[in-house]
């Protein structure tokens, strides 16, 4: 996520969003014989103990979660007020990979050694007389086949090393690499925890707040229609809402859940911020934190022979000093940033399952990255291309969920989910841009061919 845009779109069928909080009927796996009626009924008590936790509607306690009614004219839309936050990061790099304490201190130096290491080897090749450095060339064309071998060597250890160090992804299947163990990353996890409670002490919501409630309810209702994943029920899902105004949220691998009341505000209906939760659930359950830290401190082990060469070979330390940065941005782009696209890409294919199983309106998930690509092109944000982030940009990610739509909607089938009536949002979304177009053009001025973006005031006309 990377904009907040306050009450942007009608991005959820009304009818089904009220079937969903009335309702809230989860998938119930694991009773494979019992009748349509008895999974429907049960699932529809377990749901109403869940839901009446408060009296009120959602709709009422929560202004900015506003679920408009299709013949209703929408709010205004706040174009030149949008905040765009390019910092914010659904998994940020710290939450994204925490690695063990004792590689954070190792680290450091292990660079430094292989900089000294390296140079020390050019200075010693420097200092060599000019008729001993001829004899070890000529020593080392005789052993060629013998350096070779050794190469090969330790390039066969790190290629049995990796393959030795190989899981199974839960829920995907997908074969991953795990260097540590994931005892580290629990201790870790709390020690993080504590940071940033200390950091936000004084913002955290009481659970009396309906902010916090409604959190609270959607992630629950995730947790309980997916229980019958055993990674999911393992974890004490525990909500915190900060109040701030960034849009943020983000787990920890010990199932803290942590949402700034900014991502509240920049979601437009409970749809979408069901399928935003679900997306960090799923971070938590395919154990991301432990895959990247365990890719970054292999490719940093390796890194550390390149490095040495690079000091070794370059003539000056100011080459050397290049030739690292080089050898760094390559890694960053040719590895870590597209390895966190995958990441992300799986954890919306993940999440946007969870949301189905919890019968929640899937179709708004793509909407919802369509309105941040829309934001930041009001606020005049430049586009950096895809390779240059971590995470995928917005419009390859709404295209990439209107590909796993149909799968999730066939989900919400399987588990006796209540039909989408009315109609699609991701067709509302488009109706409502074209509007906005329209709009626009008819309130600009004839001899104006630049809009000053702090005077006008575009309304959506009803749709």
């Amino acid at each position: 996520l990377s904009g907040n845009a306050r009450n942007c779109f009608l991005t959820g069928n009304p009818d089904s969003s009220r079937n969903l909080i009335a309702k809230g009927l989860r998938c119930v796996l694991d009773v494979p014989h019992a009748s349509g009626q008895e999974v429907y009924r049960n699932a529809h008590h377990s749901s109403e103990r869940f839901f009446s936790q408060s009296s009120q509607p959602l709709e009422e306690k929560i202004p900015s979660l506003l679920i408009h009614s299709v013949g209703q004219p929408l709010h205004h839309f706040p174009a030149w007020s949008i905040e765009i936050n390019r910092s914010f990061h659904t998994s940020p790099s710290l939450q994204a990979a925490p690695v063990p304490l004792f590689w954070i201190i190792v680290k450091p130096a292990q660079k430094l050694f292989a900089i000294i290491l390296g140079r020390s080897i050019r200075n010693w090749w420097k200092a060599l007389p000019p008729n001993k450095r001829e004899l070890f060339k000529e020593s080392a064309r005789k052993n060629k086949w013998k350096i070779l071998l050794g190469v090969s060597s330790l390039g066969v250890v790190f290629v049995m090393f990796y393959f030795t160090h190989l899981e199974e992804t839960p829920i995907t299947g997908r074969a991953r690499l795990l260097v540590f163990g994931k005892e580290h990353f629990r201790e870790l996890s709390q020690m993080e925890y504590d940071m940033w409670m200390e950091q936000f002490k004084g913002q955290m919501l009481p659970e009396t707040d309906a902010r916090y409630q409604v959190v609270e309810r959607v992630v629950g209702h995730l947790s309980e229609s997916n229980k019958d994943i055993p990674q999911v029920s393992a974890l004490k899902w525990v909500i915190h809402v900060v109040d701030e105004p960034g849009v943020n949220a983000f787990v920890l691998p010990n199932g803290q859940v942590f949402v700034f009341t900014g991502l509240l505000d920049a979601v437009s209906d409970i749809h979408q911020l069901s399928f935003i939760l679900g997306h960090e659930i799923a971070h938590a359950v395919l154990e991301h934190a432990v895959k990247k830290a365990s890719l970054v401190h292999f490719l940093d082990f390796l890194s550390l022979i390149f490095l040495t060469m690079i000091w070794a070979i370059c003539p000056r330390d100011s080459l050397a000093v290049v030739g690292q940065w080089i050898q760094s941005k390559l890694q960053e782009f040719m590895f870590d940033r597209p390895y966190s696209r995958t990441l992300e890409a799986e954890a919306d294919k993940v999440g946007l399952q969870f949301a189905a199983k919890a019968c929640v309106d899937v179709r708004a998930s793509s909407v919802f990255w369509q309105q941040m690509e829309l934001a930041e092109s009001i606020q005049g944000q430049p586009k950096l291309p895809e390779w240059l982030s971590t995470h995928p940009s917005h419009g390859n990610r709404a295209e990439h969920l209107d590909r796993l739509i149909p799968e999730a909607l066939k989900i919400r089938e399987r588990c006796n989910c209540p039909s989408l009536s009315g109609p699609d949002p991701r067709l509302i979304f488009r109706l409502n841009m074209q509007h906005l177009l329209e709009s626009s053009k008819a309130q600009e001025p004839p001899n104006s061919t630049k809009q000053d973006p702090s005077k006008p005031k575009l309304d959506f006309p009803h749709t």
